[in-house]
């Protein structure tokens, strides 16, 4: 079955220029229209429709970047109008391709799906991505610097070599994506519910989450450069760092650097506060679109965020679908297919458990 899927995911690759048809791709595997529909989405999670719609978004933004006319990039992917593409590309990224163009701003990358996978893969060369960093901001590198990592594994990669020079460091060990918050953040009832949500003790979530963030709550930095990755768990997590920023007044300068995993590169942008807490409100507390403009790559985390609220969405539907396969089997699927998502093993448990149960 996998190996099928892969065959229609290479044939939407070669023809992802110009207007989709899903009758020739149909014709192309050998199914009916309607069979090849059901099995994508069977097997992914997504629809072809949208996986194209993303696909060639994404892609465009390279073209985009390189100066091309609007209407230029709109006619070769298949799109009836420059207004027609203009929707499109609002609707999935919350700015314009004008706004865009202008001023480059990260995205969440949406790479090929791979469902029939064959080896490792590839992994992510961070010493040569920030030997670029340095040469570009050797600023960021000094003691007056705090680098805040999401979660443990590369802050402890990072510390261990000193990638950073001199700068310090932290983790921040929390996954915002999931359980009820409040404000003011890392307050004594914030940290409570958090606890509450996590099943865990105070005690322990103090030492997991709050004991690395000292150095943030104890020391004066000019400049906080935040490593979050593009997916949901990050966004959310990166949302909640922000939000606490503005409420904590920091004055210094904020550099976000995020990752474009397809393409194992590290975008730095320069971020400045004064929208986060009121942003953080809005999702993380009232689960509510928020009303201000945001970097793409956080509205789209954010619409991704939301979706995952409702009682059927693509992950528990995807479960119900698969009900035959073991939780292990389940969880490699589901990091493997919604890699948008960003969530771990502890997150698909409890999700796979709910709807087992539920």
């Amino acid at each position: 079955m996998h190996d099928y899927i892969q065959s229609m995911i290479e044939w939407i690759e070669e023809h992802v220029t110009g207007a989709f048809s899903l009758e020739a791709l149909a014709q192309y595997v050998g199914y009916s229209p309607y069979y090849c529909s059901f099995k994508f989405h069977q097997a992914t999670g997504i629809s072809i429709r949208r996986y194209v719609l993303l696909r060639k978004l994404y892609l465009s933004i390279e073209d985009l970047a390189n100066g091309r006319k609007v209407i230029d990039i709109a006619i070769e992917y298949g799109y009836s109008s420059q207004e027609a593409y203009s929707r499109a590309f609002k609707s999935v990224f919350g700015v314009s391709p004008g706004e865009m163009q202008m001023n480059q701003r990260p995205v969440q990358s949406y790479a090929k799906l791979i469902v029939a996978r064959k080896g490792d893969g590839h992994i992510l060369d961070i010493k040569e991505e920030v030997t670029q960093l340095q040469n570009k901001r050797a600023e960021l590198f000094d003691a007056d610097v705090l680098n805040i990592f999401n979660g443990q594994i590369m802050y402890d990669e990072f510390l261990e070599n000193k990638v950073m020079g001199n700068s310090d460091y932290a983790p921040f060990n929390e996954a915002m994506c999931v359980h009820p918050a409040s404000k003011p953040i890392f307050d004594d009832p914030f940290i409570r519910l958090r606890a509450e949500g996590h099943h865990s003790s105070v005690e322990s979530y103090k030492q997991i989450v709050m004991e690395p963030l000292k150095p943030l709550f104890q020391n004066d930095y000019q400049y906080i450069v935040l490593w979050f990755g593009e997916d949901v768990f990050c966004q959310m997590n990166l949302l909640t760092v922000l939000a606490y920023l503005e409420q904590s007044n920091y004055k210094g300068k904020v550099f976000l650097n995020s990752f474009r995993e397809d393409e194992f590169k590290v975008n730095q942008t320069e971020l400045f506060l004064g929208s986060y807490l009121q942003v953080y409100e809005e999702v993380l507390l009232h689960q509510q679109k928020p009303t201000l403009q945001l970097l793409p790559v956080m509205y789209q985390a954010i619409e991704l965020h939301l979706s995952m609220l409702a009682e059927d969405n693509s992950v528990t539907r995807y479960i119900k679908n698969h009900a035959y396969l073991s939780e292990a089997e389940l969880v490699n699927r589901l990091i493997s297919l919604f890699p948008t998502l960003g969530y771990g093993d502890l997150q698909y448990l409890e999700i796979i458990k709910q709807v087992r149960e539920g």
